[in-house]
C-alpha cells in the first residue's frame, strides 16, 4: 500500500482511488470506527524543551492514545476533535443506522477521514447520481475541520465535483472556540447539500444543451493538455497520448453513448481522465492525492467546468 495511508477500508468494489482492504457491509459507526484502526483518541500533553523538564508555556503536544506517537504540536487554544465525535456528528446529521463507505487515516493519524452514503439519490439528466458525505479532519494543527458533499454517477463510479458558482460543495471550521457548538450550528450540512445537488441538476440540464463540436473538443482538451515551448519531445508525446485517451473516452466510452456531443458529456470524460487515466509518472502518494482531491477539487474538472461555462 502506498507510503501515507496508514489504515482504510472500503466496500465492495475498489473505489476509484484505489486505495484501502475491502469489507463485504458497510458497517455502523462502531463498527468502521474500528476496521478502519481510528479506534483511538488525542490526548493533549505539556511541550518540555529537550533535556529540561522545563515545559514551553502557550503549546501542547497531540499524542495518539494507543502509541504514544505525536501528531503535532499546536497552540492552547486548539480545540481536539475527536475521530468519535467525526462519526457522531455524521450519525446526527443523517440519522440512526447510516452506513460508512470508508474511512482511514493518512499521514501517520495527521489527517483521518469518513465517507458516508446520504440517504437520497437523484435522477439527473436522466441518471443515477448518489451524493456522499465526507468528513475530514486533521490531528496536527495543520488544517481545519472539513465537511464535502460529493456527488457520483452509479453507472461509472466517477465523481462528479463541480465549483458552481451559486452553491458551495465544502464547509469548514477551525479547531478553536467552541467546537461542540460549532458541530451543532454545522448540521445544517445537509441542506446545504440538497442545496448544492439540486442546483448541480440544474447546471446539468443547462449543460446538456451546450453542443459541442469536434474542432472545440480538441481545442478544449490543448487547453487542459498544454504543450508548452519547453516542453521536450518525449512530454510531447506523452501528452499526446493522454489527448487520445482523453478523446477515446468522450467519443467511446459505453456509458455516455446516448448523451450527445455536448458539455455533459465532456465534463463526464473529464472526470473519467481525471480519476482514471494512468499518471504519466505514479508518485508514491498518488493515491492519496486523487482521494484528498475529492475534498479540495479535482483541477482538471474544474479547469474542463470553467472552459465550458465561458463559451
Amino acid at each position: 500500500m502506498a507510503a501515507e495511508v496508514e489504515t482504510m477500508f472500503y466496500t465492495r468494489e475498489k473505489p476509484w482511488h484505489g486505495l484501502g482492504v475491502c469489507v463485504q457491509e458497510a458497517p455502523v459507526s462502531e463498527e468502521a470506527l474500528r476496521v478502519a484502526g481510528l479506534n483511538w483518541e488525542v490526548l493533549q500533553k505539556p511541550v518540555y524543551t529537550k533535556g529540561s523538564r522545563e515545559f514551553i508555556p502557550g503549546y501542547k503536544a497531540n499524542v495518539r492514545s494507543t502509541d504514544q506517537k505525536v501528531l503535532g504540536i499546536v497552540t492552547d487554544r486548539y480545540k481536539v476533535v475527536q475521530n468519535t465525535e467525526a462519526f457522531a456528528f455524521t450519525d446526527t446529521l443523517l440519522g440512526n443506522g447510516v452506513r460508512y463507505e470508508t474511512a482511514g487515516s493518512l499521514q501517520g493519524g495527521r489527517r483521518v477521514w469518513l465517507l458516508a452514503r446520504l440517504p437520497r439519490e437523484y435522477i439527473i439528466a436522466g441518471e443515477r447520481i448518489s451524493p456522499y458525505l465526507v468528513f475530514s479532519n486533521t490531528h496536527d494543527g495543520s488544517g481545519a475541520v472539513r465537511v464535502a458533499v460529493t456527488p457520483i454517477r452509479v453507472v461509472c463510479n466517477n465523481t462528479l465535483n463541480l465549483a458552481l458558482q451559486t452553491a458551495s460543495r465544502s464547509w469548514s471550521m477551525v479547531h478553536t472556540g467552541d467546537i461542540k457548538g460549532k458541530i451543532k450550528e454545522a448540521e445544517d450540512t445537509l441542506f446545504k447539500a440538497e442545496d448544492y445537488m439540486d442546483r448541480l441538476g440544474t447546471e446539468f440540464e443547462q449543460l446538456r444543451k451546450k453542443k459541442i463540436t469536434e474542432q472545440q473538443l480538441t481545442e478544449y482538451i490543448e487547453i487542459l493538455l498544454p504543450v508548452t515551448g519547453d516542453t521536450t519531445k518525449t512530454q510531447e508525446k506523452n501528452i499526446n497520448r493522454l489527448r487520445e485517451d482523453f478523446k477515446m473516452r468522450y467519443f467511446d466510452a459505453p456509458d455516455l453513448q446516448g448523451t450527445g456531443m455536448n458539455a455533459y458529456r465532456f465534463l463526464n470524460a473529464a472526470s473519467d481522465f481525471a480519476t482514471h487515466a494512468a499518471p504519466l509518472r505514479r508518485t508514491a502518494n498518488y493515491n492519496e492525492n486523487l482521494f484528498i482531491r475529492t475534498m479540495d477539487g479535482n483541477p482538471v474538472i474544474d479547469r474542463a467546468y470553467q472552459l465550458v461555462c465561458a463559451a
